[in-house]
């Protein structure tokens, strides 16, 4: 009786051990198939990711492609004129190449409070953007603003005559706006300088050479 009962025992322990041993075969075979899998997908995407020739890469190069082509519709043609008011230089260039490079002077950055404090104070800055020549002046005579009088301390006048100066704004002078020229300086020890009250003075040479390229409407990028 007690070895029927030991023989009983026995199988029955040999059945579970065995299929204890049946389940973690198992599991350990589906885990090493998930990895495998795993590892060949790994593999996959990051073969994808180094491959030149996928369809990915593709399509990067032909956006850089399509951007490289719209830069170049949106650059100027002809003469156009750059001006660099960190570096106080000018460039005049047609297409891509540069015809000539001036050293300029450009705004201060000063501000002059009206006395009364009914107007807004002048700030002294060259502007930045795009701009184009709105007309040509040879010869041209300045027309003193408020401004210049107050800073030096004298008397507004009354009539435009008193407002007139000569000779200040060299042989030419291209308006791009809102009382803003490109024009000629008796300061010539200032240029390359930031010296002025938001117009751009360039020397005699460098002025004639920008003036005779330039038409009403040559653009004008300042920045």
């Amino acid at each position: 009786m007690i070895a029927i009962f030991k023989n009983r025992f026995f199988l029955i322990f040999s059945i579970i051990a065995g299929a204890l041993l049946i389940i973690v075969m198992v599991t350990e075979g589906i885990g090493y198939y998930m990895l495998a899998q795993k590892r060949t997908s790994w593999m996959k995407s990051n073969s994808s990711e180094i491959n030149p020739d996928d369809n990915s890469s593709k399509e990067l190069e032909k956006q850089n492609e399509n951007l490289v082509k719209k830069i170049k519709k949106l650059s100027p043609t002809g003469f156009y004129i750059i001006v660099d008011t960190a570096k106080n230089t000018l460039y005049l260039k047609k297409d891509n190449e540069i015809i000539r490079k001036a050293v300029v002077a450009t705004g201060n950055g000063n501000v002059l409070a009206e006395p009364s404090g009914k107007k807004k104070p002048w700030i002294f800055d060259t502007p930045r953007g795009e701009f184009a020549v709105k007309y040509k002046i040879n010869k041209p005579t300045w027309i003193k603003p408020d401004w210049a009088f107050i800073e030096e301390g004298e008397e507004i006048p009354k009539t435009l005559a008193d407002r007139a100066e000569a000779d200040v704004m060299g042989e030419y002078a291209l308006g791009f706006g809102k009382g803003f020229f490109i024009h000629g300086t008796l300061y010539t020890r200032l240029l390359g300088r930031n010296a002025t009250h938001g117009c751009v003075r360039v020397g005699d040479d460098d002025l004639l050479a920008v003036n005779k390229a330039s038409i009403v409407g040559t653009k004008i990028f300042i920045y």
